[in-house]
């Protein structure tokens, strides 16, 4: 037998990516997670290449030690979201799910034909906020509190906020502090990006004219292409700034609410009832320090756990069995038949004994040799072999 060692993030179900032997997980979906590395390394690469050499000579020495800083915070904090666990909930295994349905059905009842089947709902108290926990038909559990499926991964994930293609993943209770700090460092390097860019196209044109500064040819520094690329530069902060800081602000108010953007989006505490919201603790301070500062909790997936599986080969079970012996023969003692033999004589021959097997009659010529020695008769022709015996 041959164990093959299988990781359980091979069978998980959902639709991620995972590399790295499990280590990293992700949404398939990853092309514009690909554009937003291209966006970010690109500006950045164009700044420090050329900006900040001028900028360090002219203003300071600090300026691109503070962007380098920014720039890497940023990136570090972008790679923890997209690789990581958003907080997905395992589904439920085939017994779990049946013993489930089991409860349901006792509790509803028999549904008429043609009759709609009640909402599979739970009520749970929190702060004494009656809260529903809806039933998953994909995953087979009832969710937890300000958990939700996320169609695009599969999965039921625990405080999902939503999914983010920019990241290539959801965003849920074990990323969503990474992500807010991702976009707020963002918003801080595009601000700082489009700042010195103005003030080096400022600083340039004060010496030889706005004008100038553009039609600059290559053999002075910096070259023509170099004034076209910073006129880049200026235009994806600029377009940048508007979406990422905009996003930023949003967070930061559902953060100090300890809201999430799927609750936001549905009403779920500003609706017609005007519940409150249970989570929230009547506090900015508190909110923001529970959200971002709270203990993290671990997964629940295991992705790395080991699944061991047996493969047995044609050759390896033929070796393993080895030739196949032949079968005791019943109420066979250590004499084997002379003992039989014997014994049926020492009867008078005509009651066989108790655990003898029958053996058909043979000759003295066919008769084993241990027979004919315990007899002690010479071998007759095969015609008065019956008188000879008897």
């Amino acid at each position: 037998a041959r164990k093959k060692v299988v990781r359980k993030w091979e069978k998980l179900p959902g639709r991620n990516t995972f590399c790295c032997d499990g280590r990293i997980m992700m949404a398939r979906q990853k092309g514009i997670f690909y554009l937003t590395l291209f966006l970010i390394l690109g500006t950045c690469a164009l700044f420090f290449a050329f900006e900040c050499r001028y900028l360090a000579v002219q203003l300071s020495p600090a300026i691109p030690v503070f962007a380098a800083v920014l720039f890497l915070f940023a990136m570090a904090t972008l790679l923890r979201t997209s690789f990581s666990d958003p907080g997905v909930i395992p589904r439920a295994l085939p017994d779990e799910a049946a013993f489930i349905e089991m409860e349901i059905e006792a509790t509803n009842g028999t549904v008429p034909q043609g009759q709609r089947p009640p909402p599979r709902i739970k009520n749970f108290q929190i702060n004494n906020q009656i809260v529903k926990l809806k039933y998953c038909y994909t995953c087979k559990i009832f969710r937890p509190p300000r958990a939700s499926h996320c169609s695009i991964c599969d999965n039921c994930v625990e405080r999902f906020d939503h999914h983010c293609p920019w990241v290539g993943n959801c965003v849920g209770k074990r990323n969503y502090r990474y992500f807010y700090l991702f976009i707020l460092s963002l918003s801080l390097l595009t601000i700082y990006i489009f700042t010195f860019d103005i003030v080096y196209v400022a600083l340039k044109s004060l010496k030889i004219g706005f004008l100038n500064t553009l039609k600059e040819t290559p053999g002075t520094y910096p070259s023509a292409s170099l004034t076209v690329l910073t006129v880049l530069e200026v235009l994806i902060c600029f377009f940048t700034l508007w979406s990422v800081v905009g996003l930023t602000g949003f967070h930061t108010f559902l953060v100090a609410l300890n809201q999430t953007t799927n609750e936001d989006i549905k009403g779920s505490w500003t609706g017609k009832n005007r519940v409150q919201n249970p989570y929230s603790h009547g506090n900015m301070v508190k909110n923001c320090c529970e959200v971002l500062c709270g203990p993290l909790p671990p997964s629940v997936l295991d992705r790395r756990g080991i699944l061991q599986q047996e493969e047995n080969t044609a050759q390896e079970a033929a070796c393993t069995r080895g030739p196949s012996a032949p079968e005791p023969a019943a109420a066979q003692g250590p004499g084997g038949r002379a003992e039989e033999s014997s014994a049926q004589q020492k009867d008078g021959g005509s009651v066989p004994h108790p655990n003898a097997v029958p053996v058909p009659s043979l000759s003295n010529a066919e008769m084993p040799e241990e027979k004919q020695l315990t007899t002690g008769e010479l071998p007759v022709p095969s015609q008065d072999a019956g008188q000879a015996e008897h």
